[in-house]
């Protein structure tokens, strides 16, 4: 079987515009949740979120073609521009042999919100012709696909928040059967509409601390009361191993085990059983390695830190290495966060760091391990594994080895 190797890093999200400022915010426990400018959220129940901030879709597009794009697309576009860079490729790479894995939970949600309100206040006739083409999930692909002239297979996956991680998955299974000798991941999202938030909110699926935003978004702590949407995207170059030694790539790190389940459970909350036989089926494939790190899914749920904690001491016993979440710091960026934390799990790997899980104050006895809650902390990672977690009971988990 091909080994695939990732050479190329791009990331964006609530506390930086690129993968260096970002990650370095994350480790030093910052928060870029707040409260909701993309809409007015007066209204609402819930009026905070991790909002990108200070992106000007103009840097990845030409001004006139922005209004083509939904934002999910423009945030896309960035962290694909900057992993490409990070993987200097070149002019002689055969683009035939050169694909795009992608990946959403939602997509155009804000082309279609608008357009709903277009149809009742304005009529059909007033509806743009670049509604569909800029609002739809594969869509993000297909922009990437133009932007880089890559040829090869263009893939999307829309499986909630387990999207993004789905999408490497997918990348890797593609260039190990010989479908590909290198793929452009990119998971992108930005649902933080009138929709989005009610939606969520109407579950009671989200946080309700508006008074206190750096503190809403606290994974395993026993106050914890829902996640907070957050938007973004990430974006990784996977190359085969001895193509991208031949060309003397950059690589961060190995995917060596991968994981899917389904819960067969429940459309929104999670079961034990099926993000544990994910991680087993991942653990199994990459040679049940000891662990050094593990970047949780951590929603900052009652249900998914309890649910996660437990599944992951009953595969590894006295074997659970530290283990963290990043939504305290970006919120959840939902499709795009099995991307943007794979991109996290290799940055680590780099620069020998755990990042931290913030605002953990109040200890839960269902979640007993080491959240690495007392800031970032120097550490040797050889093995990390990044776990994914989507309604409607799908599961994607990931392990990168050091080489």
């Amino acid at each position: 079987m091909r080994r695939v190797v990732v050479t190329g890093l791009g990331m964006i999200n609530s506390v930086g515009n690129d993968k260096e400022s970002s990650f370095k915010a994350i480790c030093d426990g910052e928060c870029g949740i707040d409260t909701i400018t993309i809409f007015d959220p007066e209204n609402y129940s819930v009026k905070i979120a991790g909002e990108v901030k200070d992106f000007d879709p103009a840097t990845v597009m030409a001004p006139k073609e922005v209004k083509k794009a939904d934002r999910f697309i423009h945030l896309g576009l960035k962290a694909a521009q900057e992993a490409m860079a990070d993987a200097k490729i070149g002019d002689d790479i055969d683009m035939e042999r050169f694909g795009i894995s992608a990946a959403s939970g939602i997509g155009g949600l804000p082309s279609i919100e608008k357009t709903s309100k277009i149809i009742e206040t304005r009529g059909p006739r007033r509806i743009s012709p670049f509604f569909i083409p800029g609002a739809l999930v594969n869509m993000l692909g297909g922009f990437v696909s133009i932007a880089h002239g890559t040829k090869g297979p263009n893939l999307s996956s829309v499986t909630a928040c387990a999207a993004g991680t789905h999408a490497i998955s997918d990348a890797v299974k593609t260039i190990m059967c010989n479908g590909a000798d290198r793929m452009l991941v990119v998971t992108a999202e930005s649902a933080i509409t009138g929709a989005g938030v009610g939606g969520f909110a109407a579950m009671k699926a989200l946080s309700t601390r508006n008074d206190d935003p750096k503190t809403s978004s606290r994974p395993f702590d026993a106050d914890r009361d829902g996640f907070v949407m957050g938007e973004g995207a990430a974006s990784l170059v996977l190359e085969e191993y001895d193509a991208a030694v031949a060309r003397g790539a950059r690589i961060y790190g190995e995917i060596i085990g991968f994981g899917e389940s389904g819960d067969a459970s429940h459309i929104t909350t999670p079961s034990l059983d099926g993000p544990g036989r994910a991680m087993k089926a991942a653990y199994k494939m990459a040679g049940e390695p000891k662990l050094d790190y593990i970047n949780a899914h951590g929603t900052s749920t009652a249900i998914n830190d309890k649910n996660e904690t437990i599944a992951v001491k009953k595969l590894l016993g006295d074997a659970v290495p530290p283990m963290s979440s990043v939504k305290g710091q970006i919120g959840h960026c939902l499709g795009a966060a099995g991307g943007i934390e794979a991109v996290v799990c290799l940055m680590a790997m780099r620069d020998g760091v755990l990042p931290p899980t913030i605002n953990y104050t109040t200890k839960d006895e269902n979640c007993d391990l080491d959240y690495v809650t007392e800031g970032v902390r120097e550490a040797d990672v050889n093995i990390a594994m990044s776990n994914s977690f989507g309604f409607g009971g799908t599961n994607g988990v990931l392990i990168f080895k050091k080489i």
